[in-house]
C-alpha cells in the first residue's frame, strides 16, 4: 500500500478514536463519525446501518441524506444493496448503483440517485453488526485503498460497539451483553436450571483498536506469531499425541506459517490498527469468506483459525485462560464445546451446560446424561453473547436458553421448576412402592448410570437396579487405554454400591460419534451405521477380552450381567459369547473366583435382530431395546439431524407393531426383554411399551418417579384396547388415542 494511503488512513483512524474520546451521546458519537468519514473520503453521502434484530437494519447515522430518516428507514436482510452487504458479510463496490442487482431507491432519506456507492460490513469474529456506506454522485468506482481504508474504520466501529461507546437511554444502540436474550438449541439431557454464566474460556476484548506506532505495533505482532509458532511446533512435536490431534494442530501450523496471514495483519497495522485489532480484523473477514464456503471441511477450518487467533490474542493481551475470575454461584457452563474429561473435573457442581456445537450422541452430552445436568446444544453465538456472572435459565426439555430474562420469563421458569420440584416430592412416596397397574401387571423399573456418582440415585429413586451402565465413559475421559485393573477396581466398587442390586454392564460402545482418542479414527460417511460398539470388540478382541476380564474379577464370586452393544446378527453375539467363555474358563483355571451367576444378554438396535433365528432368542439370556439407535434405524432418521430426529413419533403403530413383534419373539423362547432410551423415560411412552407386553423399562433416575405414577393409575389391559382400536381405525399414532383416554382416568 502506498505510503500516502497508509498515512491518510492512519490520520482517519487518529481523527475517529479523538472523536470517540470527546463525551456526549452515543447519537452525538455517530453523527460525528458520519461527518467525519465523509469529509476524509470526499464523498457527498457516508450512513451507518445498524442491526435492530437479527433481520433488520435501522439507518443510524448519515451525513447526506435526510436527517429525519435516521432510525425510520429499515431494511431487512438481503433487501437493496445494504441489505446484500449484509447478508454477503461482504463489500459491494459499484460505480452505477442503480443498474445493480437489488438496488432500491429510498426517498424516504431524501437521496438523490448517487452513482457510486460502496458499502462494507461492520462486523466482529462471525457477529454482523450492521454495514458502513459511503456514496457519491461521480459514476466512479471507489480505489482498492479506499475500500480497504472503511473496512479498517468498520472493524474499529465493531469493537467501540462491543466495549459500548454507542450506548445510553434512548440511543442508537442497546448495551451489549445487557439485553434479555432467547436462544433456540437443541436437547441434550432433559431437565430445567437457574444460575449464573460461567465461560469455560474467557473471551478476549480489545481495547486499543487504533495504533499509534505502527513500527511498534509490527515488531508486536512479528514477536506474538513467532511465540505462537513454537509453542505449536512444541505441541506438535509430543509423542502422545493421536491421529485427530495432530491433524488440528497440522492445520494450526498451516495457519501460523502463513505468510499471507502475517502479511495482511501487518497491512492493517500500517493502516493504523493496533496488532490486537489487526488480529480481530483477520479473523472476522476470513469467518466471512469460510462461511460462504459449501464445503463442510473447509468450514471446519473456521474453529482452529478461531482458536489460533485466540491465542495469538492471549500472547498479545497477556490474558490468559484462567482470568482470576471466581465462579459464580450456581454455575452455568458456557462453551463452544468441551471435552468429556474437562467436563467431569466440573462435576456435579455446574447446574447446567449450554454449547454452540456438539450433538445428543457426543461425549459432552454422555457425560451430561450421566450427571444428570441439564445440557442445550446448538445454542448459537451463546459464547459471544454471555459475560461472566450473567443471570441464565436453561429448559432442557425444549432445547431453549433464557440469558438475562426479563422478571416476567424468570417468574413463569420459576413456576415451572417449583412444579417440577413438588412432583418429585409426590413421586418420592411411592419410592418403595411396585409399579404394578391396576390390572395386576408388574413392570420393572431400572436406572441408566455411567458413573460411580450415579449409584446413590439408586436408592432416592426408586430404581430395581441398573439395567445399563455405560462402561465407555471410562475410557473416553482418558488419554490412553485403561488398564484392567484399573478397571477391575472400579467395576468392582460399582457393585458394591448397588449393594445386592442387579447391574447390566454394556461392553465398550464407542464409534459413531464417541471416538476413543488413542484409537485410529476412522474416516466413514455415516459413521452411526459404520464401525462402532460390538464391531470394533470383535475386530480388536483384545480390548474385548481385557474388559471381559475385568468384569470377571469385578464380580468375584457374586452375579455378573453383560450386554453386547450393537449386535445385527446372531453369529456376532456368538462370537462375542465365545470370547466371554474362553475368559470364564481361563479364570477359572487359574484359580480365580468367578461369577456365581452370569447373565449374557445383547442390545437390539437394529431391525435385522428382530429377524435372527429362533436359536438366537434361545441362546441370549435378556435382551435389551436400544430405543435410541432402533428409532433412527426404523424411521431412516439420523438422530444427529435436527430436521427429522423429531419428525416421527414412536407412538406410530408401525414402530409398535415392530415393538409387538419383538416382545412375541421373545415370549416363544420365554427371554426376558426390556427397552432403554429416553423413551422409556416418558410416561406417555412408557406406558404404550408396558402395554405392549415389554416387562421392564430402564430410563434416567429422575424420570423412574413419573413414569411408575403413571404405570399405577392406569389399567394397562385397557390401555392396550386402546391401543388396538386406534391401530384399527387407522390411525398413523395411538398418542391422541391414549391422551385422550387417559384424561378419563381418576386418580
Amino acid at each position: 500500500m502506498p505510503e500516502r494511503s497508509e498515512s491518510e488512513s492512519r490520520k482517519l483512524l487518529r481523527r475517529l478514536r479523538d472523536s470517540l474520546a470527546l463525551s456526549g451521546k452515543g447519537q452525538d458519537r455517530l453523527d460525528r463519525i458520519t461527518s467525519l468519514i465523509a469529509d476524509s473520503m470526499r464523498t457527498e453521502v457516508c450512513s451507518i446501518y445498524l442491526f435492530r434484530d437479527p433481520d433488520t437494519l435501522e439507518l443510524c447515522a448519515t451525513q447526506g441524506l435526510n436527517p429525519e430518516a435516521v432510525h425510520q428507514t429499515r431494511l431487512k436482510m438481503g433487501e437493496g444493496l445494504v441489505g446484500r452487504v449484509a447478508r454477503m458479510a461482504s463489500p459491494i463496490n459499484t460505480g452505477n448503483a442503480p443498474s445493480e442487482r437489488g438496488f432500491r431507491f429510498m426517498p424516504e432519506t431524501g437521496e438523490e440517485i448517487y452513482s457510486a456507492f460502496l458499502g462494507v460490513p461492520i462486523q466482529r469474529v462471525g457477529e454482523k453488526l450492521g454495514v458502513l456506506v459511503v456514496q457519491s454522485r461521480e459514476a466512479r468506482e471507489y480505489s482498492e485503498d479506499e475500500v480497504y481504508a472503511l473496512e479498517v474504520v468498520a472493524m474499529v466501529l465493531a469493537e467501540m460497539a462491543e466495549l459500548g461507546v454507542f450506548v445510553g437511554e434512548g440511543e442508537a444502540l442497546s448495551a451489549k451483553h445487557t439485553q434479555p436474550v432467547l436462544m433456540r438449541g437443541s436437547t441434550g439431557q432433559e431437565g430445567a436450571a437457574e444460575g449464573h454464566v460461567w465461560l469455560h474460556e474467557a473471551r478476549v476484548v480489545v481495547t486499543n483498536p487504533v495504533g499509534d506506532d505502527p513500527v511498534h505495533e509490527t515488531e508486536r505482532i512479528r514477536a506474538a506469531v513467532a511465540q505462537l509458532r513454537v509453542s505449536v511446533d512444541d505441541l506438535l512435536s509430543a509423542s502422545t499425541l493421536d491421529k485427530d490431534q495432530r491433524q488440528v494442530l497440522e492445520a494450526y501450523r498451516l495457519f501460523a506459517h502463513s505468510r499471507g496471514w502475517l502479511r495482511r495483519m501487518e497491512e492493517d497495522i500500517m493502516a493504523g490498527l493496533s496488532a490486537e485489532a489487526a488480529v480481530q480484523k483477520e479473523q472476522s473477514a476470513a469467518r466471512a469468506r469460510l462461511e460462504q464456503v459449501p464445503d463442510a471441511y473447509l468450514r471446519d477450518r473456521l474453529h482452529d483459525l478461531d482458536d489460533l487467533s485466540h491465542r495469538l490474542l492471549r500472547i498479545l493481551t497477556g490474558q490468559g485462560r484462567d482470568t482470576g475470575a471466581e465462579m459464580p454461584e450456581n454455575p452455568v457452563l458456557v462453551a463452544r464445546n468441551i471435552g468429556p474429561a474437562e467436563l467431569l473435573e466440573y462435576g456435579r457442581k455446574l447446574r447446567g451446560i449450554v454449547l454452540e456445537e456438539g450433538s445428543v450422541g457426543s461425549h459432552a452430552a454422555v457425560v451430561a446424561r450421566a450427571l444428570a445436568i441439564p445440557l442445550v446444544i446448538h445454542a448459537e453465538r451463546i459464547t459471544t453473547e454471555a459475560l461472566n456472572g450473567d443471570h441464565i435459565m436453561v429448559d432442557g426439555d425444549n432445547g431453549l436458553v433464557h440469558l438475562r430474562p426479563e422478571a416476567s420469563i424468570a417468574a413463569a421458569f420459576r413456576d415451572k421448576m417449583a412444579m417440577q420440584a413438588k412432583a418429585q416430592e409426590r413421586y418420592a412416596s411411592l419410592r418403595n412402592l411396585p409399579a404394578q397397574s391396576k390390572c395386576g401387571t408388574v413392570t420393572g423399573l431400572m436406572m441408566n448410570a455411567g458413573l460411580m456418582a450415579d449409584l446413590p440415585s439408586l436408592d432416592s429413586s426408586g430404581a430395581e437396579g441398573v439395567g445399563l451402565f455405560r462402561t465407555e465413559l471410562q475410557f473416553l475421559i482418558r488419554n490412553q487405554m485403561p488398564k484392567r485393573d484399573e478397571l477391575a477396581r472400579l467395576y468392582a466398587r460399582v457393585m458394591d454400591a448397588a449393594r445386592g442390586h442387579r447391574v447390566v454392564f454394556r461392553t465398550l460402545d464407542i464409534g459413531s460419534d464417541k471416538v476413543l482418542p488413542y484409537l485410529k479414527p476412522q474416516d466413514e460417511p455415516n459413521p452411526a451405521m459404520g464401525w462402532r460398539a460390538i464391531r470394533v470388540g470383535l475386530d480388536k478382541p483384545g480390548v474385548l477380552r481385557m474388559q471381559l476380564q475385568a468384569l470377571i474379577r469385578a464380580s468375584a464370586g457374586r452375579d455378573l450381567s453383560i450386554m453386547f452393544p450393537f449386535v445385527s446378527e446372531h453369529h456376532e453375539f456368538m462370537m462375542a459369547r465365545s470370547h466371554l467363555l474362553r475368559e470364564l474358563h481361563r479364570e477359572r483355571s487359574l484359580g480365580h473366583p468367578v461369577p456365581v451367576n452370569i447373565r449374557v444378554g445383547t442390545m437390539l438396535e437394529t431391525p435385522s435382530l428382530a429377524y435372527a433365528p429362533r436359536a438366537f432368542f434361545e441362546t441370549t439370556d435378556f435382551i435389551s431395546i436400544g430405543g435410541n439407535d432402533l428409532r433412527q434405524f426404523f424411521f431412516a432418521a439420523d438422530r444427529e439431524n435436527e430436521r427429522v430426529r423429531r419428525r416421527y413419533d414412536v407412538l406410530n403403530v408401525s414402530f409398535l407393531t415392530f415393538l409387538e413383534h419383538i416382545v412375541n419373539r421373545c415370549a416363544e423362547t420365554a427371554t426376558p426383554l426390556s427397552f432403554c432410551g429416553e423413551d422409556a423415560g416418558r410416561p406417555v411412552e412408557a406406558l404404550c411399551f408396558a402395554a405392549m407386553g415389554i416387562q421392564t423399562l430402564s430410563m434416567r433416575p429422575a424420570s423412574i418417579g413419573p413414569v411408575k405414577a403413571l404405570l399405577r393409575r392406569v389399567d394397562l389391559i385397557e390401555a392396550r384396547k386402546v391401543i388396538e382400536m386406534a391401530r384399527a381405525s387407522g390411525a398413523e399414532t395411538v398418542r391422541p388415542a391414549i391422551l385422550e383416554w387417559l384424561a378419563t382416568q381418576v386418580d
